[in-house]
Order: structure tokens, then C-alpha cells, then sequence
């Protein structure tokens, strides 16, 4: 289906950032319209400074924009209490952070089914669909394990699993490969490119890396707090 015949997930409309005030204010977005797709796996890049990751934090309901319209599946995010923010942000989106943000006494299935402590489910339930998700990431075999005892891939692998617990709409990845080195950090990109393709997951990525962009099928160039360039990959 052509994006023309398809409602857009997200909508940025005249979205604008400021922190500070009066002649201290800084703009750190200015004016961003964009609309994202369902199925889409988008990756805004820039460099440090840019905005990408404002962006990032507006997108991922972290950050309230100073002026304009944030539109999730046509409903404005903005008009409601913050109560259910939250639970959208929780339930709708699933996070994958560069510094991977695992607790570290706990085990690694009992890391991925956090999210579900936002559900009314079962202990055994979660637990049985984060075997289900670490098995999808080929890290059942050390479920067990502490997550510092393993290796920054697989604990990024974990971080992923993690991220698919509540069955979100939206992945949103900042720097997932940042720590990581080239073998890895492909190995890594693969698994976030078949929760787009396989499990038809919107993604939405932030990086510095150009070469990370091969991945996505839109890219979106930031600089200076505005929009540069927006090209489909494919």
C-alpha cells in the first residue's frame, strides 16, 4: 500500500524546542513537520548537537514540545493527561538504549519481562513470553545468567527482547551499535532490521553512523535543529 492510501503513525506538525528563556533561549528543534508510516524503519542522522536526539525524545514521548502537534495514529499525544502518556509510552513503544540500561542484579528474563509489570498479567504468563523473545534473539540459553556477566552484544541482544515485551507498535533505537564493534554491532543490526521486515515493527533510529543508514528505508538528515533531507532508501 503507497503511503498516499496509508494514515501515518506519527505526525510532527510546525514542531518547535527551546530550552532556556528570553536571550538565553536556544532553539534545539525548529519547525519540524514530518510523518512517519506504519512498517516504516526510518533513521535520523547528524551530528552531535544536531537535534537528532531532541528529536528522538519528542518522538518517544519523553519530551513535551515547546510549540505544535505530536499526532499518534491521529490522536494529538498532547491533549491528554499525563497519566496516559505515560501508559502509551510504555505499552506503544519499546526502547533500545546505546548504553543498553539493563538492571544488573537482576537476570537476564527477568530484564526482559519488566515492561510487563505495566500489565495485569501473570508472573508465569511474562515469563514465559520473555523465553519467547530471548529465544527469537538466540539468548535463551543464558536466560539465567546476571546481565553483567555477558558481553555488550548480548546484552544488547537482551536490551532488544526487552524492547518486544509488550508487543509495541513503534521500536525506537538511539546508538544501539555505539558501543559495540563491527561484527557485533552488524549482528545486531540485522536482528532490528527482521523486527522491521518479519515482524513489521515501525523503527525509528538515531545515529551518527552513515553506515547504519544501508539498514533503514528512509532517511531523515537533521542539522542545526531542522529537517536537511528526507529520502526513501528504497
Amino acid at each position: 500500500m503507497s503511503k498516499q492510501k496509508t494514515k501515518p503513525i506519527i505526525e510532527l506538525k510546525d514542531t518547535s524546542v527551546f530550552f532556556g528563556q528570553d536571550q538565553n533561549k536556544i532553539t534545539a528543534l525548529a519547525n519540524i513537520s514530518l510523518k512517519i508510516f506504519p512498517r516504516e524503519f526510518v533513521v535520523i542522522m547528524g551530528q552531535s548537537g544536531s537535534g537528532k536526539t531532541t528529536l528522538m525524545n519528542i518522538i518517544g514521548l519523553l519530551l513535551k514540545p515547546s510549540l505544535g502537534k505530536y499526532l499518534l495514529r491521529g490522536e494529538q499525544v498532547y491533549q491528554l493527561k499525563r497519566e496516559k502518556i505515560i501508559k502509551i509510552r510504555a505499552k506503544k513503544m519499546g526502547f533500545i538504549f546505546q548504553k543498553y540500561n539493563l538492571v544488573p542484579h537482576l537476570n537476564v528474563w527477568e530484564n526482559v519481562m519488566l515492561p510487563g509489570l505495566f500489565t495485569h498479567s501473570q508472573r508465569n504468563s511474562r515469563k514465559k513470553r520473555a523465553i519467547e523473545l530471548l529465544q527469537r534473539v538466540k539468548m535463551a540459553d543464558q536466560s539465567h545468567q546476571l546481565v553483567n556477566e555477558l558481553s555488550g552484544g548480548e546484552q544488547q541482544r537482551v536490551a532488544i527482547a526487552r524492547a518486544m515485551m509488550l508487543n509495541p507498535w513503534i521500536i525506537l533505537a538511539d546508538e544501539p551499535t555505539g558501543n559495540l564493534d563491527t561484527k557485533t554491532a552488524k549482528e545486531v543490526m540485522e536482528i532490528i532490521k527482521n523486527l522491521n521486515r518479519v515482524s513489521r515493527r515501525t523503527i525509528i533510529m538515531v545515529t551518527h553512523n552513515p553506515n547504519l543508514a544501508s539498514y533503514a528505508t528512509r532517511k531523515i538528515s537533521i542539522k542545526d535543529g531542522k529537517v536537511t533531507n528526507d529520502q526513501a532508501m528504497e
